[in-house]
């Protein structure tokens, strides 16, 4: 029996172009109607009623795609994925994971309405399934902000400002030589959005005190902290003051700073972006601007939803960052 993807992939189109055929929820060119309607005919292809039917009602699911990519941090992840759970419970509705970053994904979720509305994370600044998001009948929000955000609704902490609160909150206790070890160089060569905002976040204000910062990239891993620390020092020893954004090297840079001689906040003042409860759980707690992804997945569930309901257009939100001191900073010595 023929699928609506044999019959896509007969007429050499998506699958939502072949359900947009059937429904005539929209507007199809005319060399691309007949292709679909051959390809329906040769296939003997017939929809399911059941289907038809279930397109044009509610299916109380939300679809989330979250790309399993290599090096992702699957805690800090799962922060997320459990707001956006918790959230949808609220609103009577269930959550279907999707893990793979194929745009192909999205098409097969609108086609076959199997959601209501699509969120989608790890989002690249400019990010190849914003065209497909754009074209979705369903409401697609994005935690994450891409440079492009027309016709999308975007959540996520403002990374710029909290890059400009940390590296600020380091210049005000006096330190004049600073660095932020970061993503990964993978990461930033993605252009990852919350990678890149952040390190502008922390170039923007170190140039408004006069101050280059040195941006080192950083494996996610605790070794990767370790290296990342110890080149740091190597190429430019006289920093006192660092922001680290890389949860999973976080403890690596504080160890390593132990073996250089140079502890926190003696030797060197650490501010720490990351997931809640990581630095305070250090040997050496820092001071931390926590991403509150809970809060964060749980307002994605929110914007969802009022588009659903076509209570508010698309817009973008971002969490303003909050300094959390544990006693890191201190001025240079």
């Amino acid at each position: 029996m023929a699928t609506i993807g044999d019959v896509a992939r007969a007429a050499g189109v998506s699958l939502s172009t072949v359900s947009y055929v059937i429904s005539g929820k929209r507007p199809i060119s005319q060399p691309t109607r007949e292709r679909v309607e051959r390809a329906i005919r040769d296939l003997a292809f017939h929809p399911h009623a059941g289907a038809q039917a279930l397109a044009s009602s509610r299916s109380n699911v939300i679809a989330l795609m979250v790309p399993f990519r290599p090096g992702i941090n699957v805690a800090i992840i799962m922060e997320f994925v459990a707001g956006v759970v918790t959230a949808a419970r609220a609103f009577d509705h269930d959550v279907l994971l999707l893990t793979q970053e194929d745009i192909q994904e999205i098409d097969r979720v609108a086609a076959r309405s199997l959601a209501d509305a699509v969120i989608v994370m790890d989002v690249e600044s400019d990010d190849p399934r914003l065209p497909a998001l754009r074209a979705l009948d369903q409401p697609a929000v994005l935690i994450g902000v891409p440079e492009d955000t027309s016709g999308l609704a975007c959540v996520d902490l403002d990374f710029a400002a909290a890059g400009r609160l940390a590296t600020r909150t380091l210049i005000d206790a006096g330190h004049r030589r600073v660095a932020l070890i970061g993503a990964s160089r993978e990461r930033f060569e993605r252009r990852a959005n919350y990678a890149v905002r952040m390190r502008d976040g922390v170039v923007e204000q170190a140039a408004r005190s006069g101050l280059e910062v040195h941006v080192m990239p950083c494996e996610p891993t605790y070794a990767g902290g370790v290296d990342a620390l110890d080149q740091l020092l190597a190429e430019d020893p006289d920093v006192t003051g660092l922001v680290v954004h890389n949860e999973a090297a976080l403890a690596g840079v504080v160890d390593a700073l132990d073996r250089a001689g140079r502890p926190v906040p003696t030797g060197m003042s650490v501010v720490a972006i990351n997931a809640a409860n990581i630095a305070e759980g250090l040997r050496r707690p820092v001071d931390s601007i926590t991403v509150p992804g809970h809060d964060i997945g749980a307002i994605a569930v929110q914007m969802a939803m009022a588009r659903v309901r076509q209570e508010s257009p698309g817009e973008t939100r971002l969490v303003a960052p909050r300094l959390t001191p544990h006693g890191s900073v201190a001025p240079p010595r």
